[in-house]
């Protein structure tokens, strides 16, 4: 689904609180919002479950683990009202915030752990680790006088010793080719961003192309800044890439609906039984209100990406490109509890301009739910538009144009784009899901950075003439077979194309950037190539949109 994973991780926490105070924190919790609760929860409810709880906790014959029985009884709680409303332990929260925020605090450098050495993969740019001369390719050997190299430890032991609160000082010993010895580096830990915006290019003398992953705290400037960066390369048509994106901020998601609407139009409205309608309408400030606009989205595509998709859909301000979204429309709010921990609670529903309710149904249960992408492939609707149908019930016209639009369980694309399945096989899966793609090309880019960086000085140069050669798959097709995962040559075959991409792809990350990763991975974009289509053929963008 990604190209690349970022894993946060947080430290076991225990939590030494006695059955009763945990108890009083949940009830507390019910009790004393009732706006939230009155549907679910009556006052004898209440009591039967004080009453249960207590008994448990003052009379049952063994000793109990007290925390592990209220996050049970809060998990199935939220459960049994929607898939989106969760229960976050205190020790998950700075992981699970921490891509919306755009930040955390540590050092700057992205490392992987190869044959229990930490190679430094890339050090993030202006941070502390490249200010004080931390290279791509370094090992670290001690961090804070405590040897790591040649121990056995996860991400987690890693991530707990070069993050901290932003000030702190870490010491850290690398070692590094062609140097006799070890270097001592002092690292202040610092804020480090995490970008929303993952790549921004041109295609062509005009079509600009942003892609955004998430909808976090600093989207809306991120994207404002490579809006200019494109315009002032002679931008005047853009594509704007949603695929994958699993939403994130309300606020981010109209921020930049407002960067594409004129002012005074509905971007969405959000209404629950406890919440009242809230409505959220554009400025006149945005900065790209008239060029031409397409959307790229996918079944991975969610909440706030359906936000702004929808909206653009319903004013007949962009062509949306692609597959049918993921269908989330609820909204969550976070309630923070005694010890730290969190309910992030569904609140409303959010409806798009035309008052289409974007949510999939969830009354199957929450497996089944779970299950829906998986069933829609298996349905053929991935790769067949016909394979989809909508109810009468679900017809809307859009506001501008009066064309047909659907609601429930998504947002249906103008264009729609089949997943190309012919050079996916289960060899090919096996060797992603394994990670062996990722440590080949680190151990690749670890012997030939230099070779490589001398060949290729330009991103342009690399793109144009570097090929994955045989050696390189050969390498890939060796660790496949001490991993013991069989070597199939007919699907090897299929998948090959493929693979060489994505080894491309991973090399031009590690060398530059996500930017470069996408310009190589996105000459297979389907999607991304149909608007490049449209965009290209004279009057196709307005025989779509009449």
């Amino acid at each position: 689904m990604l190209p690349m994973f970022f894993l946060y991780l947080c430290h076991p926490f225990k939590i030494n609180i006695d059955m009763k105070k945990i108890i009083f924190s949940l009830l507390l919790f019910i009790i004393t919002t009732p706006a939230i609760f009155a549907q679910g929860f009556s006052s004898f409810q209440q009591r039967k479950l004080t009453n249960a709880l207590t008994a448990i906790s003052e009379l049952y014959v063994d000793s109990i683990n007290d925390k592990k029985i209220v996050e049970s009884t809060l998990e199935n709680i939220l459960k049994e009202l929607d898939p989106h409303s969760v229960y976050i332990p205190k020790e998950e929260i700075e992981r699970v915030n921490e891509p919306l925020e755009g930040s955390f605090e540590g050092v700057g450098i992205q490392f992987q752990l190869m044959e229990d050495t930490l190679l430094v993969v890339q050090t993030v740019s202006g941070c502390p680790a490249e200010k004080v001369g931390v290279l791509p390719g370094d090992r670290i050997i001690y961090i804070n006088n405590e040897l790591i190299a040649g121990v056995k430890m996860q991400n987690s032991d890693i991530f707990k010793r070069l993050r901290g609160p932003k000030g702190t000082e870490v010491t850290v010993k690398i070692k590094r080719v062609g140097k006799k010895g070890l270097l001592e580096f002092k690292i202040i830990r610092d804020k480090i961003p995490l970008y929303s915006v993952d790549a921004t290019y041109m295609i062509g003398k005009d079509i600009g192309y942003i892609k955004i992953s998430n909808f976090g705290a600093n989207t809306v400037q991120e994207f404002e800044k490579a809006l200019t960066i494109l315009q002032k390369k002679g931008m005047k048509k853009l594509i704007l890439s949603l695929q994958g994106n699993g939403g994130g901020y309300l606020n981010a998601a109209t921020g930049m609906a407002d960067e594409f609407l004129p002012a005074n139009k509905l971007i969405v409205y959000t209404q629950g039984l406890n919440q009242p309608k809230s409505i959220e309408e554009s400025t006149a400030k945005g900065d790209f209100e008239t060029g031409k606009l397409i959307v790229l989205v996918d079944e991975y595509s969610a909440s706030a990406s359906e936000i702004l998709s929808g909206a653009l859909q319903d004013w007949d301000r962009a062509i949306i490109v692609g597959r049918r979204t993921f269908g989330k429309g609820l909204v969550q709010r976070q309630f923070p509890l005694i010890d730290g921990s969190m309910l992030r609670l569904t609140v409303a529903r959010y409806y798009t301009p035309t008052g289409r309710c974007i949510q999939k149904s969830y009354k199957g249960g929450y497996d089944k739910y779970e299950m829906d992408i998986v069933n829609r492939f298996k349905k053929g609707e991935l790769l067949h538009a016909d394979s989809i149908h909508f109810p009468d019930s679900l017809r809307y016209q859009t506001l501008n144009l009066k064309r047909t639009v659907y609601g429930g369980g998504g947002i249906m694309p103008d264009i729609f784009v089949p997943l190309d399945t012919t050079r996916f096989t289960d060899f090919h899966r096996k060797i992603v899901a394994s990670g062996i793609v990722n440590k080949v090309c680190v151990q690749y880019i670890d012997k030939n950075r230099a070779e490589l960086k001398k060949r290729y000085p330009s991103f342009e140069k690399f793109k144009k003439e570097y090929e994955v050669d045989d050696e390189f798959l050969n390498q890939l097709l060796t660790a496949a077979k001490n991993e013991k995962i069989k070597v199939d040559s007919a699907q090897y075959a299929i998948s090959k194309p493929l693979i060489k991409l994505q080894l491309k792809a991973l090399v031009a990350r590690d060398l530059w950037d996500m930017n470069e990763y996408y310009q190589i991975m996105d000459v297979d974009n389907e999607s991304l190539q149909k608007a490049i289509e449209i965009f290209e053929t004279p009057g196709a963008y307005e025989k779509i949109l009449k």
